[in-house]
């Protein structure tokens, strides 16, 4: 199997360097740093799994690719698919799969705005991870997971072949037969978990201490479900009280990427989480206060690190 994994952030590094570990013939396609580190130095992985270093071949433009995928990994943020989508789009053969493994509910349905439907799978990934600097991933929490599926739930051959690649790799998998409900079931977590944090600015173990900022995470949660359920998707509010408990349980010293994002003064994912929801709303004619607050308080600083302002 031939693999491009666009992106070596915690999850495309982490991902891609065990696939690369396993012995893949895979690519990185990287811009700056990252290019230059991992073209020098190789990757390494600093994991609770196990420390590994791969030294995997990389380009910083798909035109030096020198044959067609048959797997393209996303690990980049949603908000930067459809661009990364036209750029990826002429090595994007007959039979590739393009598998995106952003946090957000509607990532497939903007790589669909670009490129063929039957190239397109949705998935996401559960990893606790981050970019320790150039060319050294951190995997410091949670055992990773990837779960992947056809957009029409179907189980094909193309699909049982990348769960062998993962299983190979010893990536913890499930091909899911109803991947879009497996989607928002973790839209839920991160964007309940990520508003309010980004909101304090602290880690999720002090916002915890508060019965208000407590109820304020429910509340969103609840919107959140509205909105899922207006558009047909399985969830129930039994998943609001999993993902509540979940995040009763995360490490005291927990932050979202958002969150850390935001403070850090770079362009987050804040359109793709609660400025989802709000927008969603609009169209459904479901209001979403609690969602509407967090967003319109988080986007001065989003325009801010966007250069908007």
């Amino acid at each position: 199997m031939k693999i491009v994994v666009v992106g070596a952030g915690g999850v495309g590094g982490y991902f891609g360097g065990r696939l690369a570990q396993a012995g893949f013939d895979l690519t990185f396609l990287l811009r700056d740093a990252q290019f230059e580190a991992i073209k020098q130095n190789g990757l390494q992985v600093k994991s609770i799994k196990g420390d590994f270093k791969v030294f995997p071949k990389v380009i910083n433009d798909v035109k030096t690719l020198n044959n067609t995928p048959d797997l393209i990994i996303l690990g980049i943020k949603s908000w930067q698919l459809i661009a990364l989508a036209k750029q990826i789009k002429p090595i994007v053969g007959k039979n590739t799969l393009v598998l995106p493994l952003q946090n957000g509910a509607d990532n497939a349905d903007k790589l669909l705005t670009v490129l063929p439907r039957k190239n397109v799978l949705a998935g996401l990934c559960r990893i606790v991870s981050k970019v320790e600097s150039p060319g050294i991933i951190n995997h410091f929490d949670f055992e990773p997971e990837i779960i992947f599926g056809n957009l029409n739930n179907q189980i094909t051959e193309p699909l049982k072949a990348l769960k062998n690649a993962f299983d190979k790799a010893g990536i913890k998998n499930k091909l899911s037969e109803n991947i879009l409900t497996d989607i928002w079931i973790k839209f839920l977590f991160i964007t309940t978990y990520s508003g309010i944090g980004a909101l304090t600015r602290m880690p999720i173990g002090a916002v915890r201490a508060h019965a208000y900022l407590m109820n304020m995470m429910l509340e969103t949660a609840d919107e959140v479900l509205q909105i899922a359920q207006a558009k047909k998707i399985a969830l129930t509010q039994q998943n609001v009280k999993n993902c509540i408990s979940a995040i009763e349980n995360l490490d005291y010293h927990s932050t979202a990427s958002m969150q850390r994002d935001l403070m850090e003064g770079k362009p987050s994912e804040l359109e793709n989480f609660n400025g989802y929801i709000v927008k969603q709303g609009l169209e459904l004619g479901i209001k979403t206060p609690i969602n509407d607050f967090i967003y319109y308080c988080l986007l001065p600083q989003e325009q801010k690190a966007r250069k908007l302002l």
